[in-house]
């Protein structure tokens, strides 16, 4: 019964994680790059992150019936797992853009080989990258980046 909440508990933070991402997304395309009379600091941002992230763990724990502290450490060992899943890109923000383009090319033909895309898609997908339309691409000329 645990692991039906667990995996419960992940499902909800997966949905919440689109739900969080698509607005992102969508202010992205807005491409205005002038930051607003409220911009906050990377320190500022940093610390409404772990507050929302709290807040989500606590909200998670209530639903579940579980201590937060034990959603809370359950959440860090995930983030922890997957960012070992992922050693190309050095952690979060690893690696330098031409490390990442080549990495992705190479999975994008891995994903061609083995017939998951055709390779029209996967050269728009890599279009897309260069244009700057999915976040931590190559941002083009956009001003103020």
């Amino acid at each position: 019964m645990a692991r039906k909440h667990l995996i419960a508990g992940l499902a909800a933070a997966g949905v919440l994680g689109l739900g969080v991402a698509a607005p992102a997304v969508a202010f992205a395309e807005n491409g205005d790059t002038t930051p607003s009379p409220g911009a906050t600091t990377s320190e500022d941002r940093s610390t409404e992150r772990a507050d929302r992230q709290n807040a989500f763990a606590e909200a998670l724990a209530e639903e579940l019936g579980v201590p937060a502290d034990k959603v809370t450490a359950a959440l860090e060992k995930v983030r922890e797992e997957r960012k070992g899943d992922r050693p190309e890109r050095g952690g979060w923000r690893g690696g330098d853009a031409a490390d990442r383009q080549a990495a992705l090319k190479e999975r994008l033909a891995k994903a061609v080989e083995d017939g998951k895309l055709t390779q029209a898609q996967a050269d728009a997908i890599t279009a897309a990258v260069e244009a700057g339309v999915f976040p931590g691409g190559h941002r083009g000329d956009r001003p103020g980046r």
